[in-house]
Parts: structure tokens; C-alpha cells; sequence
């Protein structure tokens, strides 16, 4: 619950309580920084199959780059919550994602999600079909330093009918 701590400010429990143990002295420096990234850190929710290793290597990149990722492992991985959140099946990779309302698909590099959350454009959200190697996630030794070109692709409902329409949100050479 909001707690207003000036007409034009609204604070919640955690942030008002940081605020009264900075001016009492109470928290050091290490606190601080872990109240302060836990603060920023964006929630992002993730369904994947159990056993899919390239899935927590991309969750590994998004903890590392400072989200906060809560994992939800199901056999029947994540095509029946990419189907619910209405992206095609064609867009499709090995998870599926959520971050503050935009579905987020595939190997999607942290720092483009970073860069849609900042624009908050119209869109159902980002997408990397399939699994390009050098990608987040798909970077691993096991590749041996290869890196295959890739777009990340902005999904939009399309203005006339049903469907949705993709453009270029960022290119990655290889």
C-alpha cells in the first residue's frame, strides 16, 4: 500500500522505511546499495521448460544486468503462456516473459528491454524468434566465440483485423 509522505509524493512501505533509517544512520553502505538496486530492479517473470539451460543462462543475463527474475518452470514449457498473451507461435522462442505489461520472447538482450521499458511504446513487446547463437543466453562456451546475426523485433497489434505487426527495434551484426 502507498503511504503519501507529501501531497505530491507517494512512497511505499519499503522506500519510506529506507528513507527513516538513512536519516537515523541505520543503514551502511552496503545496505544502501542492495535497498537502492532492489528498489530500481524491474520484475520480470519468465516461464520456461525445466530443463532448458539456455532459458537460465538468459535469467542469469537479467540478474546480471540488475532485473529482478522470478522463474516459472512447466513440461509443457512456455507455449501455452506465449499463446494466452497472444503472440504467434511463428515469433516464438524457448521462453516466454513479462516485464511491467510487455511480453518479452526469446533471447531478447537485457539492454533492449531496458530501451523499450524507457520508450513505453504501444506494443504487446520484443521478440528474438527463434535461438541465434551469440544471442543472450545462447553465448556460451559451447559456441566458441560464434555470433550469428539477429534482430530483435517490436510486436504491435495491427491497426486493421486481428494479428500483429513486427518491425526492426535493434540489429545485432555477427
Amino acid at each position: 500500500m502507498p503511504i503519501t509522505a507529501h501531497p505530491s509524493t507517494t512512497l511505499s512501505r519499503r522506500q519510506l522505511l529506507t528513507q527513516l533509517a538513512l536519516g537515523a544512520g541505520l543503514l551502511g553502505t552496503a545496505e544502501l546499495a542492495s535497498a537502492v538496486s532492489w528498489a530500481a530492479a524491474p520484475k520480470v517473470e519468465v516461464w520456461k521448460h525445466p530443463d532448458c539451460g539456455c532459458c537460465q543462462d538468459w535469467i542469469d543475463h537479467l540478474k546480471a544486468n540488475g532485473f529482478a527474475v522470478q522463474a516459472y518452470d512447466s513440461p509443457q514449457g512456455n507455449a501455452p503462456t506465449r499463446a494466452r498473451l497472444g503472440l504467434p507461435a511463428e515469433l516464438g522462442s524457448c521462453h516466454t516473459a513479462v516485464v511491467k505489461g510487455y511480453v518479452i520472447e526469446g533471447h531478447v538482450p537485457a539492454q533492449d528491454i531496458r530501451k523499450l521499458l524507457a520508450q513505453k511504446p504501444q506494443a504487446l513487446g520484443l521478440t528474438v524468434p527463434g535461438m541465434p547463437i551469440g544471442s543472450p543466453g545462447m553465448d556460451g562456451p559451447e559456441y566458441d566465440g560464434r555470433k550469428d546475426a539477429y534482430e530483435v523485433l517490436l510486436v504491435t497489434p495491427k491497426l486493421m483485423g486481428a494479428g500483429v505487426h513486427t518491425s526492426v527495434f535493434t540489429h545485432y551484426a555477427s
